[in-house]
């Protein structure tokens, strides 16, 4: 199967801000969240932020990609009686 999007869908296809801009310029809405929705996500995300400064965290454990991760993940599941499970 062959497939060349410029043959398919033209070779002048706009970037994807540009996309958005346009839609948002012309009232199609169906890329873009509610207003409710944006209320809902910060009253998931703000405590989670409160916390992190309440205890001077400054965002997630960073880690080398390709490794297991972090040690804190480690210690989180060794906290309650359980380990990764490492295959091959």
């Amino acid at each position: 199967m062959h497939f060349r999007y410029s043959t398919t869908f033209g070779s002048n296809t706009p970037e994807a801000y540009e996309r958005l801009i346009l839609d948002a310029m012309v009232g199609d809405s169906t890329l873009f969240i509610r207003g409710d929705e944006t209320e809902a996500s910060w009253k998931l995300v703000t405590p989670v932020l409160e916390d992190w400064e309440q205890c001077g965290v400054h965002g997630l454990k960073e880690y080398t990609a390709g490794s297991w991760g972090p040690l804190e993940s480690e210690r989180l599941l060794w906290e309650r009686g359980h380990q990764w499970r490492r295959s091959g």
